[in-house]
């Protein structure tokens, strides 16, 4: 049977988010069939945009035709001080302002689309912690849970060289070996990059220390995952169980992706990262028992 609509690829395309009067440009993929099974906001790195989940290369590592695929609205966003409110905050914002900004344009989100069983955030990297951040903000009724890559609690690498792009060793742990990635991907990437906003890199080593009271709030189940080549981070047993520890009794999985450099989403295994994730989310959908829909 040639069913060309059922077989026609996700279709990504650019939306403005509201945010208060501040607007954010996201990508914006969502299902055939309706209603989704929830929307899964994707939240790039430091230096990145909302195209580091959209597959460069090759859209079989693309978060957003996957999830669409699925059964899934997948929602990437420019966070705040990247994209089209670059021009609006030169310097960015503070990780608890992000928090604010992205909680308000998920409910005007929600206001003009149906979210299902409410909204799971994939994040990466500085984004893990603006997720972490919501997540401690949102009301939990509308929030299932959170699946976040290259982030953690103790770093690994001196944070004062962290800006330093000629240091050969600096772009090492960003990326890990050249291996990991498809041709062309370094190339493709130059249009993911964007300036770090000031207000935004001051705070990165203030990380370890603000955490703590952020997890402590946080709600719902977390996943986080570790490249096998991660070298921003910790993720020794003793450090893993540190990180767990910070989230009480709530549902805390952590996990590895072998094969990998800090940035997943760029690399072959993005593919394995993402149905991982999504499984995440389904689980966060059936522990919470919500399979209706929570908009319009």
């Amino acid at each position: 049977m040639n069913d060309s609509a059922s077989s026609a690829a996700p279709v990504v395309r650019e939306i403005v988010l509201n945010a208060g009067g501040t607007r954010l440009s996201a990508l914006l993929c969502e299902p055939s069939q309706a209603p989704p099974r929830a929307v899964v906001v994707a939240l790039h790195g430091g230096g990145m945009r909302a195209g580091y989940f959209d597959g460069l290369v090759d859209q079989n590592l693309s978060l957003l035709a996957l999830g669409a695929d699925l059964g899934y609205t997948i929602l990437a966003v420019d966070r705040p001080g990247y994209g089209l409110s670059a021009h609006q905050l030169p310097y960015g914002q503070t990780l608890m302002e992000q928090s604010e900004t992205l909680c308000t344009a998920l409910n005007d989100f929600a206001l003009y689309h149906t979210v299902g069983a409410g909204f799971f955030l994939v994040a990466h990297s500085y984004g893990g912690k603006v997720a972490l951040s919501v997540a401690a903000d949102m009301e939990t009724d509308v929030l299932l849970g959170l699946d976040i890559s290259g982030c953690g609690n103790r770093y690994a690498a001196d944070m004062h060289r962290f800006f330093d792009s000629s240091d050969r060793e600096v772009w090492r742990m960003h990326w890990g070996a050249l291996r990991f990635y498809p041709t062309n991907t370094f190339l493709w990437a130059r249009s993911l990059l964007s300036p770090m906003p000031e207000r935004e890199y001051r705070e990165v080593p203030e990380w370890p220390d603000v955490l703590p009271g952020v997890a402590e709030q946080v709600e719902v189940p977390v996943r986080f995952t570790f490249a096998e080549y991660e070298f921003l981070w910790k993720h020794d047993r003793e450090t893993l169980e540190g990180l767990k520890d910070l989230f009480g009794g709530e549902r805390v999985v952590v996990d590895h992706q072998p094969n990998s450099g800090h940035n997943i989403s760029l690399g072959w295994t993005a593919r394995s990262y993402h149905l991982r994730a999504l499984a995440f989310a389904e689980e966060c959908i059936v522990t919470k028992g919500t399979y209706g829909e929570m908009g319009k």
